[in-house]
C-alpha cells in the first residue's frame, strides 16, 4: 500500500460503512438515474475518484466503464425494436386506410370498363352514313351457239355445188324421218327429173320468188325441188319453197303406197308425182345412188 492510500482512508468522513468503494457505487447508481448528459455523468463519476487511492480509483473506473458499456448496448439494442414498432404502426395505419378506401369503393357502382382497342369492333362501330359507291356492272350476254355448218361434200355425179347442197337437204330430211336408203334414192332421182336439183320459183306465183331459189319456172303453179303445186293440196307456197318441207311431203306420199319397196324406181316415183312422162325417172337411178352414198359416208 502507498502512503497516499493511507491518507485517503484516514480522511474518510465519519458515518461511512467502512468500505471505501461503497460511496462511489452509490454515487454511480445515482448518476445513471439522473437525466444528465453523458459528459456530466462521466465528470460526476470521476470527481470522487480523484480523492480515492489509485487502486480504488482503477477498480471504480473499470466498474463505471462496464456499466456505461451495458447501458450503450441496451440503448443500441432497443433502437431496432423501436424502429420495428414504428414500422408496425405505420403498416397498421396504411392497412386501416386501405380498408376504409375499399369500403367506400364497394358503396359505389363501378363504371363499365371499355377494352382498349386500336380499332372499333364491327358490333360497336357507328354505321356509316356515306352512300355506297355504285359499282359498274357489266352485263355479259351469252354468246349464241354457232349454228352447225353443213357438211360440205364434194359434188359427185356431175353435180355443181348448188345441186349437191340440195341433194344433202333431201337426204338429211329423209334421215330425220327414219326412212330406208331406198326411199332416199327414189327421192333424189325424182328431184333430178323434176327440177334438176334446183329450187324453182314460179313465174305464175310471184309470191314464190320472195323465198330463196335458184331458178324460175313456168309450169303452171309448180314450185320447189319436186315441182309440187299448191293448188293440188301439197301445201302453202312458202312451205313448198322449203326443201326440207317439200321432201317430207314427197316421202310421206311414197310411204303410203303399198309395197313401194319392191316397185321399180320409175313406178314408185310416178305413183307419187303422176307425171306425163313416167319412164324418165329411171334414167337418174344410178346417179341418185352415188349421191346418197356420198352424203351418208
Amino acid at each position: 500500500m502507498r502512503d497516499d492510500d493511507t491518507i485517503d482512508d484516514q480522511s474518510a468522513p465519519v458515518g461511512m460503512t467502512g468500505r471505501s468503494d461503497d460511496t462511489p457505487s452509490s454515487v454511480q447508481v445515482g448518476v445513471l438515474r439522473e437525466p444528465r448528459s453523458p459528459r456530466t455523468r462521466l465528470g460526476g463519476l470521476l470527481n470522487p475518484l480523484r480523492r480515492r487511492p489509485a487502486g480504488t480509483r482503477v477498480a471504480i473506473a473499470a466498474g463505471v466503464l462496464c456499466c456505461l458499456g451495458a447501458v450503450a448496448v441496451t440503448g443500441v439494442a432497443a433502437l431496432p425494436d423501436e424502429r420495428a414498432e414504428d414500422r408496425a404502426g405505420t403498416e397498421a395505419a396504411l392497412a386501416e386506410r386501405g380498408r376504409q378506401a375499399a369500403s367506400r369503393g364497394e358503396a359505389r357502382t363501378p363504371a363499365p370498363t371499355v377494352p382498349a382497342t386500336t380499332a372499333a369492333s364491327p358490333s360497336t362501330a357507328a354505321p356509316s352514313t356515306a352512300a355506297p359507291t355504285p359499282t359498274a356492272t357489266r352485263t355479259t350476254r351469252p354468246r349464241p351457239k354457232p349454228k352447225p355448218t353443213p357438211k360440205r361434200i364434194v359434188p359427185v355425179a356431175g353435180l355443181d355445188r348448188a345441186q349437191m347442197n340440195n341433194a344433202q337437204k333431201i337426204v338429211k330430211a329423209g334421215r330425220a324421218m327414219g326412212v330406208p336408203r331406198r326411199a332416199l334414192v327414189i327421192a333424189v332421182a325424182t328431184a333430178m327429173q323434176e327440177s334438176n336439183l334446183y329450187n324453182y320459183a314460179s313465174g305464175v306465183l310471184p309470191e314464190s320468188q320472195n323465198y330463196p331459189h335458184e331458178a324460175i319456172g313456168w309450169d303452171h303453179d309448180s314450185v320447189g325441188l319436186f315441182q309440187q303445186r299448191p293448188s293440188s293440196g301439197w301445201g302453202e307456197v312458202g312451205q313448198l319453197m322449203d326443201p326440207a318441207f317439200a321432201t317430207r311431203a314427197f316421202l310421206t306420199a311414197l310411204l303410203a303406197i303399198p309395197g313401194w319397196e319392191d316397185l321399180p324406181l320409175t313406178v314408185a316415183a310416178q305413183a307419187v308425182q303422176i307425171s306425163a312422162y313416167p319412164d324418165l325417172y329411171a334414167q337418174h337411178e344410178w346417179r341418185a345412188t352415188e349421191v346418197v352414198a356420198a352424203v351418208l359416208v
